[in-house]
């Protein structure tokens, strides 16, 4: 499952972040072994925002379809 899949209010576990991913994701929490949270969506989906460890980051679709999940139970 992929960070664009997350059903809105749900929680997961980051499992990889692509080399690609912008820097100030990173800097803001969006790493691998944290829980992020969908917590708004806008019209068609895009863009998404997130909340990542007490910050709310918003990103594109495209970019969410990069990102891994897996459940938080799954720790």
């Amino acid at each position: 499952m992929f960070l664009s899949d997350l059903p809105l209010g749900q929680r997961a576990i980051v499992l990889q972040t692509p080399d690609s991913l912008p820097v100030k994701l990173f800097e803001m929490g969006c790493m691998p072994g944290e829980e992020i949270e969908l917590v708004f969506a806008a019209p068609f989906q895009d863009p998404m925002c997130f909340r990542v460890q007490g910050t709310l980051i918003s990103m594109r679709r495209d970019l969410a379809k990069l990102i891994p999940i897996t459940s938080p139970d799954a720790r």
